[in-house]
């Protein structure tokens, strides 16, 4: 039975010294396969995925202001409505019929272009850090809706938890009790890939594809090399070959298996040894490319 995430205000925000600030992370995401399955007619795509987070993050901070506006560690970033923070903000003002804005700050760390769901995440969190800023009831605010408006993938990032993704993204379905036993490293290479490029080049299918949640959940390593595929993979390596030689590199450091996440540029590496996961990230840094690594959850 397919069930729908609910939203709900989540309780990993902390106070400041000055008891007025409030802040929170905004997690990366990797996907645990990707199926493209076919073209809609409203232009979006019908996608089957399992969205994974992960504790790679960003930190968004809020505080009282007479107006909203946004501040972030990233120059290169745009800091008006053109960010998705900024967006969020705004939406959830009207939507709560807020009389006043904030000051908010992005302490950018996840790579933007890498397939890791850094600008969602940064909405999602916004949504939530301001609701409690604001004292929002968010059993009335269409927190939901309001994330969809704003990304596909957006409202995964209310409850982060490991789903079946469905739709364009946001048909969610929990995978309940379900634990990551491997050890993760996530590699990035110093390349922007267009999300609007990536949809026009990949093939799509619906035919013969694996039940992902049901891969996933098996947590069988040679099922995963066998099933766990992202579409994305054919055209993003045809143009980007470094791409296909960072998943390369991964397997050869010892990753039981490995894969793009999104639309890239970011491929992570599952490991069954923290030891070799902390190798193989360190390498990949040593090359120039941003990294990350974790161990089990």
């Amino acid at each position: 039975m397919e069930r729908h995430m609910t939203t709900r205000v989540p309780v990993y925000f902390t106070l400041t010294a000055s008891s007025h600030v409030l802040s929170a992370t905004a997690p990366a995401k990797i996907n645990l396969g990707l199926h493209v399955l076919r073209k809609r007619t409203d232009g979006y795509h019908d996608l089957a995925t399992v969205f994974h987070p992960i504790s790679w993050a960003d930190t968004l901070t809020a505080d009282h202001a007479d107006t909203v506006s946004l501040t972030c560690t990233d120059t290169t970033l745009p800091s008006g409505e053109d960010n998705l923070v900024v967006r969020a903000a705004r939406r959830l003002k009207a939507s709560g019929e807020v009389d006043r804005g904030a000051r908010l700050h992005l302490a950018k760390v996840l790579p933007h272009g890498a397939g890791l769901g850094g600008g969602s995440s940064n909405a999602a969190t916004a949504l939530q850090i301001l609701c409690r800023l604001w004292r929002l009831d968010c059993t009335t605010i269409p927190l939901a809706s309001l994330a969809l408006d704003l990304g596909s993938d957006v409202p995964f990032f209310l409850r982060r938890c490991t789903a079946y993704a469905q739709g364009r993204g946001e048909i969610l379905s929990p995978l309940e009790d379900y634990r990551f036993p491997f050890s993760l490293a996530v590699v990035v290479n110093p390349v922007r890939i267009s999300t609007a490029w990536a949809f026009r080049h990949v093939d799509v299918n619906e035919t013969g594809r694996a039940d992902l949640a049901e891969v996933v959940r098996s947590n069988d390593l040679d099922r995963w090399r066998r099933e766990l595929t992202n579409d994305f993979e054919g055209p993003v390596f045809s143009r980007w070959p470094a791409l296909r030689r960072t998943k390369s590199a991964l397997l050869g450091a010892g990753a039981s298996f490995a894969s793009l996440t999104g639309t890239g540029s970011g491929v992570y590496g599952v490991f069954e040894s923290y030891k070799y996961a902390e190798d193989a990230a360190q390498e990949a840094a040593a090359r120039g490319c941003a990294t990350w690594c974790e161990a089990p959850s």
